[in-house]
């Protein structure tokens, strides 16, 4: 198994970037929210974006790479044809098992995982 995202898992371009602000329904929690919108592809896309006064780099990159893996590891259960973006509003010290499960539960509360 692949052990990072590809380059097309990855949502870079700022028109997808803005459409997803605009159009996307939004999902939040304690320290993340979510941002769902379908694309016609036959995967599902992901941006992961710390508000600007989180942190210095290494924490911002930290938990880029955190949610990333998060992705990866869940990705079967995610449905395809979704670009999700999660913006990250506080860390408050979670612990990565803490921060999976929050996540999923957006992404469940959201409709975009499996059964």
């Amino acid at each position: 198994m692949r052990k990072s995202l590809t380059k097309k898992q990855i949502i870079r371009s700022k028109t997808d970037i803005d459409s997803l602000f605009k159009a996307g329904k939004k999902y939040s929690s304690s320290c993340f929210k979510l941002l769902v919108r379908e694309n016609s592809l036959p995967y599902s896309r992901l941006i992961v974006i710390p508000v600007r006064h989180f942190g210095n780099s290494v924490r911002r990159n930290k938990i880029r790479r955190q949610i990333k893996e998060i992705w990866r590891l869940n990705q079967e259960k995610i449905l395809p044809g979704l670009d999700c973006a999660f913006i990250v509003y506080t860390d408050s010290d979670l612990s990565y098992i803490k921060k999976e499960e929050i996540l999923i539960d957006l992404l469940n509360r959201s409709g975009s995982l499996r059964g």
